[in-house]
């Protein structure tokens, strides 16, 4: 049965067969007429016991099987006769003059899909790639294919190849990777004008991969990571502008109120002493500035805040033992006999 056209890149150019080119292709029609003319044959043989009309029937019904033919939906029988091109039959039930009409190619006229790829190609920037592709195209017009080329499937295939090529060569590697869509439609156009004058239409051309080699892609890999951290200590610098216009506008109203200042650094002594509870270093500028009263007033208000912890903590673990030991009413129901 005919059906899509699936041509691998390494088959391409070594003789692949071509739906055109199939073998004999029997149906009912020329079964039917084989079997009437033999039928007839023997029935004149067993009336007139003469083996003449056997042998008549027999060859006519062999040559009028050559007759009818039957081309499926999507395919066309180009037919000639003399060698010469008569027209295009199908689909549906036809027939021809045996031995005068022969038929060359049966064309499928169906989407078709070809793979092909460029191995070891150099792009613009003369790095070495391996691209695989695939190509869909289908043939609108089965005069032009099988009069105007001699293997349709094959031409097809190497045009894409060279075209493949073609686009590699001047195309850089990063344009290679970024901008395949366009690189698929130059493709597109390209392989559809090489193959229009054999009758041949393509749809679409997708890359499925490009390969690079892996010292390429080991130094690809080192600098994006290097851009990555590039721009990681840039966004780390622009916080840090950013923290300090905040501090300066944060100063702003400590700078002619130090009584502001020192409550301020009062509070701040206050709070690290209440989360650390315990001994906590600070600059002398600030105790200076604080005096040694304020300094112990924010120790001292520290430490009763720990303290008042501490004092939860050990009444909260009291209750949980209380709860846990058995009380003297318990032990004692548990060893009064029943009954």
């Amino acid at each position: 049965m005919p059906g899509v056209v699936i041509v691998p890149a390494a088959a391409a150019g070594q003789g692949n067969q071509l739906p055109s080119q199939r073998g004999p292709r029997p149906n009912i029609l020329a079964a039917l007429s084989m079997a009437l003319p033999a039928a007839a044959g023997v029935a004149v043989t067993a009336l007139t016991l003469n083996p003449i009309g056997l042998i008549v029937g027999a060859g006519v019904g062999l040559v009028a099987a050559l007759s009818p033919k039957i081309a499926s939906q999507w395919e066309r029988a180009v037919v000639l006769r003399w060698g010469r091109y008569v027209g295009l039959r199908g689909p549906g039930p036809f027939w021809v003059i045996p031995f005068v009409d022969t038929i060359p190619s049966w064309i499928d006229q169906r989407t078709i899909t070809t793979s092909f790829s460029a191995e070891q190609t150099l792009t613009a920037d003369t790095v070495p790639v391996n691209v695989d592709a695939v190509l869909f195209w289908t043939v609108h017009d089965p005069e032009k294919a099988a009069l105007e080329v001699q293997d349709y499937v094959q031409a097809v295939s190497w045009a894409a190849q060279t075209a493949l090529r073609d686009i590699i060569g001047r195309t850089s590697l990063t344009e290679l990777l970024k901008g395949r869509m366009q690189i698929e439609k130059e493709l597109q156009a390209l392989i559809d004008e090489r193959s229009t004058p054999w009758g041949v239409t393509v749809h679409a051309v997708e890359m499925r991969d490009v390969v690079i080699p892996a010292a390429l892609q080991d130094a690809m890999s080192r600098e994006a990571q290097a851009a990555r951290e590039k721009q990681a200590r840039i966004i780390l610098g622009q916080a840090e502008v950013e923290i300090a216009k905040l501090f300066e506008l944060a100063s702003e109203p400590y700078q002619n109120n130090p009584t502001a200042l020192q409550l301020r650094q009062m509070n701040i002594l206050y709070e690290g002493l209440k989360q650390k509870g315990g001994m906590m270093v600070v600059p002398s500028s600030i105790v200076d500035s604080m005096g040694p009263a304020g300094l112990m007033a924010a120790t001292a208000l520290a430490g009763q805040q720990q303290a008042a912890r501490d004092d939860a903590a050990a009444a909260a673990a009291r209750e949980e033992s209380a709860a846990a030991v058995p009380s003297l009413a318990d032990i004692a129901a548990l060893h009064t006999p029943l009954g």
